[in-house]
């Protein structure tokens, strides 16, 4: 891999500058851009819908057929999201190296992030809503946060971000897991 001009290293595929060409795009205020859907591979949908609605009190915002493809499309959303906030969308695997993924999505790394207002709050429905917590909550400069296990093991944060003067608290810092 090759040199970049601030240290970093670059893939030698990519042409010069990409990433300044990139931010002169991001800058651009005629492209506004979101994340609509993160992808969840799940052994099955009905048993991740149920997990992911009574156990941490997800809502169902869509679960459509779709019959040229044999399979459905459905998006879960956290409790108190708003519409048009970014869905979880359960893909079911359909194929045996899908199905190695489920549960370990990120490698063994955290996954998800689902931020709380309330972090004991939600932290002790959970524990009574039989959540495994892989780690304990502790309180790290950027918030107060726990890491948690899905029905099929993938590593979530539950994370209540701390306020910043002259801050958005929402857009906490991520740390490595």
């Amino acid at each position: 891999m090759g040199s970049h001009p601030r240290g970093v290293v670059a893939d030698p595929r990519t042409p010069p500058f990409a990433d300044d060409a990139a931010a002169g795009l991001r800058q651009d205020a005629g492209m506004p851009q979101s994340l609509a859907h993160i992808a969840l591979v799940v052994r099955d949908y009905d048993e991740a819908i149920a997990w992911y609605r009574d156990r941490l009190g997800f809502t169902l915002v869509a679960d459509e057929y779709q019959p040229a493809q044999d399979k459905r499309w459905v998006l879960i959303r956290p409790p108190g999201a708003p519409d048009g906030a970014t869905t979880l969308l359960l893909a079911r695997a359909a194929t045996p190296e899908q199905a190695r993924f489920i549960g370990d999505q990120a490698g063994g790394r955290v996954f998800l992030f689902l931020q709380t207002d309330d972090f004991d709050r939600d932290y002790e429905a959970m524990l009574g809503n039989g959540i495994a917590f892989v780690r304990p909550p502790a309180v790290q400069p950027y918030g107060k946060v726990a890491v948690f296990l899905d029905l099929y093991g993938n590593k979530w944060d539950l994370v209540e971000f701390a306020e910043r003067a002259g801050s958005d608290s929402r857009k906490g810092r991520a740390v490595e897991r």
